[in-house]
């Protein structure tokens, strides 16, 4: 069966400006690709990826990827060659995760039951809290008191007195820090004994990718997850004693298959596994959703970060995620 590729960018306006320590937006610019059949039988799979800059990608970059990965794939099986054509990142990711729904309705099965893996249920999904002032956040966190889990986005400023404030809006809560690279080892030395006072369970990437050998030497009461330094199964045991959970984005990983693997590789290795995304639709999570059962942590977000989603996207019960039963992606 001949296959023909479409792709086009779309902007998902936030219900609020998104800030992290490297920035700020207000909207979610995404790329989607279809795949459709050609011929008298009419199939189209989709997916939806967020070119990042920290990873050098750029809609554009991405879009050059995409033409000339495309000519290379002629046929369904053509998907087992993705990793020789291209690198990880948001092209793979959209490839892989297109042809993934296009199996799906090609055979009439659900992506999960291709993939002889159990439905999940409503998971917990962590909801974020951007960094700002500590009257804005902690004010912020005052509307998010009765959730379980919030993700809190910090820089280097204000760690412990952010935390304090938020801790005192939420007590009942537990947190996930996301430094977003912004720390260094004095920091993190300095305000990890304060902060396991206050119900932390995780921080999410310390210290910068490309400088993370010192958490080698620290022995952390609170585990250390890795998101920028985190990519592939075939690099996971390079973050072997530094951290202790990984954070798994298919924009990452270049899609789900590799998403598995790497889930699988991070269970053997006894390593907690974190499920994110970039700030994006439904279209986009819903792959990734797919490996709830194998997370310890999901962060998924992200449809409730935007202020419309699609249609028959992820529904959202106060932080319990479920999926319709018509979900806009690998349903068959």
């Amino acid at each position: 069966m001949a296959l023909n590729f479409t792709w086009y960018t779309e902007s998902f306006r936030l219900a609020k400006e998104f800030k992290i320590s490297r920035g700020a937006k207000t909207h979610a610019h995404v790329l989607v690709l279809e795949v459709s059949s050609v011929g008298n039988v009419k199939l189209t799979g989709w997916a939806e990826a967020v070119p990042y800059a920290r990873y050098n990608e750029s809609i554009e970059s991405v879009v050059v990827q995409l033409e000339e990965a495309s000519q290379h794939i002629s046929q369904l099986a053509d998907q087992a060659n993705l990793t020789k054509l291209l690198p990880p990142g948001s092209a793979r990711n959209l490839l892989d995760c297109a042809l993934w729904d296009f199996r799906a309705k090609l055979e009439n099965k659900s992506v999960i039951s291709l993939l002889g893996m159990k439905q999940p249920s409503a998971v917990l999904s962590a909801q974020t809290l951007s960094v700002d002032s500590i009257e804005t956040m902690q004010s912020e966190a005052k509307l998010l008191s009765h959730l379980p889990l919030l993700k809190v986005k910090l820089d280097a400023n204000d760690i412990v007195e952010k935390m304090k404030a938020i801790h005192a809006a939420c007590p009942n809560s537990d947190f996930i820090i996301d430094a977003n690279e912004s720390w260094n080892i004095k920091i993190l030395n300095k305000v990890l004994p304060k902060l396991t006072q206050l119900n932390v369970k995780l921080i999410e990437q310390p210290l910068p990718a490309d400088n993370d050998a010192g958490l080698l030497d620290i022995n952390s009461p609170i585990a250390l997850c890795a998101d920028e330094s985190c990519h592939t199964a075939e690099r996971l045991p390079e973050l072997i004693g530094k951290y202790q959970a990984i954070n798994i984005k298919l924009d990452k990983t270049g899609g789900l298959s590799e998403a598995l693997a790497l889930a699988k590789a991070a269970k053997d290795a006894k390593l907690q596994i974190m499920l994110g995304c970039m700030v994006a639709s439904s279209l986009a999570m819903a792959p990734i959703y797919l490996l709830s059962e194998l997370a310890d942590y999901v962060d998924l977000d992200g449809p409730v970060l935007v202020a419309n989603d699609r249609e028959n996207g992820f529904i959202f019960e106060e932080c319990r995620m479920s999926a319709p039963p018509n979900l806009l992606w690998g349903t068959g």
